[in-house]
């Protein structure tokens, strides 16, 4: 093998194992890397009604593809999350080139652990078991009022007040928790339950 052999087959294995871990690393985290649509993040934040009064915060940011759209077309204060590594580093980059930094901030953590209180928009493109972590998280925090908008999983148990079937858009708006009747086989006393709006389906 020559000496310029070599060094091509060494940039093909870097490269291919770059794209590897890039994609499939935060499998380790707990999800994969899948980009989220031009058409989808569009849609997204026209449902979720993304607007400048708007502190959004983006669960699982990727390389913001929602978040830095929310800031620079909505005027909405941001803040993304993300726990890989690699793009967290990319969302600094993008953050610093091209902003804008005033209206943008990102955390490097686990979602799970990022303060609701204060939210007017979540939105998240995160995998089934997430969903289903995160909304606990959603109920015990978030404001009445607030607007969730999830791409490709729905929240499970939650109803939305929009679908945007082609492109797999689902948006929530959150007005508080209301007591149902226990059942026979709750625990004991009443639970809460989503109090939300009644279902406008795009088709």
């Amino acid at each position: 093998m020559t000496t310029l052999t070599l060094e091509l087959f060494t940039i093909l294995v870097t490269g291919a194992a770059a794209v590897l871990y890039f994609v499939f690393a935060s499998f380790v985290f707990g999800a994969g890397y899948q980009p989220t649509s031009r058409s989808a993040v569009a849609r997204m934040l026209d449902l979720a009604n993304v607007g400048p009064t708007d502190r959004l915060v983006d669960l699982g940011a990727g390389t913001g593809a929602i978040l830095f759209r929310a800031a620079r077309e909505r005027g909405a204060d941001v803040l993304g999350v993300e726990v890989e590594p690699i793009r967290i580093l990319i969302l600094w980059a993008r953050r610093a080139l091209g902003g804008p930094a005033d209206r943008v901030r990102i955390r490097w953590g686990n979602l799970f652990d990022v303060d609701l209180t204060t939210t007017s928009v979540v939105t998240c493109f995160l995998w089934p078991g997430a969903m289903e972590r995160l909304k606990p998280l959603l109920e015990a925090q978030l404001p009445a009022g607030a607007r969730v908008v999830s791409h490709w999983h729905p929240i499970p148990g939650w109803t939305p007040v929009a679908v945007d079937r082609p492109r797999h858009v689902f948006a929530y708006r959150w007005t508080g928790p209301t007591t149902a009747p226990a059942s026979s086989s709750a625990s004991a006393g009443a639970r809460s339950s989503p109090s939300l709006q009644p279902v406008v389906v795009n088709p």
